[in-house]
Parts: C-alpha cells; structure tokens; sequence
C-alpha cells in the first residue's frame, strides 16, 4: 500500500524494517494482549503486531488510509480499525474487562503533546505507552531539574509517568524524511502516581502557571494564585525558579 503522505496530519511513514524490528522487540507483544496502534498509516508496524497478538486496534484519522487497511483481506477478521482523531478517541472503552490496554504509535509531530495529555487523562485503563517522537520532546520527557528541557511537559508526563527513552530514529527511517531526529520512548503509568487525584486538578494548574513565566521566580509566577507563604510553608524557597524544583516539589505545593 502506498499513500501520498497529507501535510495537514503530519504524516511521516515508517518504512525501515530495522527500526520497526527494533520497535517491535520494546513493545515485546504476546498474544491475547489488547494493542491498539495510534496512526498505522500503511501497516508497516500493524503487520509484525497482528503477526505476534493474533488481534489489533488502530485508530486512524486519514479516511483513505482507514479505507485502505479495512481492504486488507488477509486482516479482515484480526485488525478493527477505528477511524478517528485520536486526540478525542476513547482509548479506554478498548480495555477489556478487569485489564488494560497497550498503546503504540508513531504520533504526529504536530498534534503529539496534546495526545499526550489525553492518553494521560485515561491512564488507569493504560498498562503502558511506546512512542515514535520528536527527538526533542522526548528529551523534555525524561528531562532532570536545572536542566534547558526541564519545564511542563516533563513535570506532567513524570508525575503519572515513568519514562524511559529507548532509541533515536534518523530522519531517513521515514517516507517523506521530517527536518528533525526522532526517538522511541516508552511511558508506564504508576499504580501510585505522585500525585493524587483530588489534588490533580491544582497541581496541573499549578505547573501551567509557574512555567508559563519560567523565567520569573515561584512568588511572582504564582502571584494572585499561591502566595509566598503557602509556598514557603510547603518547604520550597519562593524566590527560585520553577526549573529547579523536582516533580514531587509540585506534589507538596498542591497539596498544601
């Protein structure tokens, strides 16, 4: 199947087998499991998951492509294709009873981060997360404190998150070659996150607003929000940046 990649879906097909075998020995599926892939486009990666799990999700936006896979007459019984936006996807209706689904995908560069945040919204029917990314969002994934990278997205995902980086992608690997280097990363949800749910809300809100001016101090950053005292008074210094403090930092804030 060969399809004219679509600018407006930020379309970037895979088609080196090294790295697909690569990705397809970290995803390490087994039969039985419920997998449902983000984006198959032409079925490079779809083709060695339904050889190793017998069944396979897809979603897909791309109404060709969608049309395309459902033709394959060797996966009509063993692959349902779901086409929809993945951004507004229900990912976890997929999960069967008392279990939790896998997810794969090669996310568009455009749309990933906002994906992100709405795979994070289900993540208690999600068993774990392999990525095909920007190489530099990877980066602020699994970014420390003090670093260039540390800011929002590595607070949010590492708070419910544990995130490991597998391996980078030259830009060869796909079909038109992106302008950036990509990465293999792979997200498993905590069974105890750092921070709890009746706390969620604030503590993300709480994260927005002070890397939203990262350059000004806790006190000014949250000013009319959380004020010095409540910072201080939850062991943080309210004149240093939100950079330096660590995930679980965030955690106590919210709570106090």
């Amino acid at each position: 199947m060969t399809h004219s990649p679509r600018k407006r879906f930020g379309q970037h097909f895979l088609h080196d087998r090294g790295t697909v075998d690569r990705i397809v020995a970290a995803i390490a599926p087994a039969r039985g499991e419920t997998i449902v892939e983000i984006g198959p486009g032409e079925g490079v990666l779809t083709e060695p998951l339904l050889a190793a799990t017998g069944h396979l999700h897809a979603v897909e936006v791309d109404r060709d492509l969608a049309a395309a896979l459902r033709g394959r007459a060797e996966w009509s019984d063993t692959l349902c294709v779901h086409e929809a936006d993945a951004l507004r996807f229900d990912f976890a209706a997929l999960a069967p009873a008392g279990g939790r689904v896998r997810v794969v995908g090669n996310l568009p560069y455009n749309v990933s981060t906002p994906l992100l945040f709405h795979l994070l919204e289900q993540r208690a029917a999600i068993a774990d997360m392999h990525f095909m990314l920007q190489r530099e969002v990877v980066e602020r994934m699994a970014a420390e404190p003090g670093s260039g990278t540390y800011g929002r997205l590595s607070v949010m995902i590492q708070a419910w998150c544990r995130v490991r980086p597998l391996f980078r992608v030259a830009p060869g690997a796909f079909r038109p070659p992106p302008a950036v280097e990509s990465a293999v990363v792979r997200l498993v949800p905590y069974a105890e996150p750092v921070i709890d749910a009746a706390h969620a809300e604030r503590f993300g809100e709480i994260v927005r607003r002070a890397f939203s001016v990262r350059r000004k101090t806790l006190r000014n950053g949250l000013r009319g929000y959380v004020d010095a005292d409540t910072i201080a008074a939850a062991g943080i210094d309210p004149g240093i940046r939100p950079e330096q403090l660590r995930v679980e930092d965030f955690a106590r804030l919210a709570r106090s």
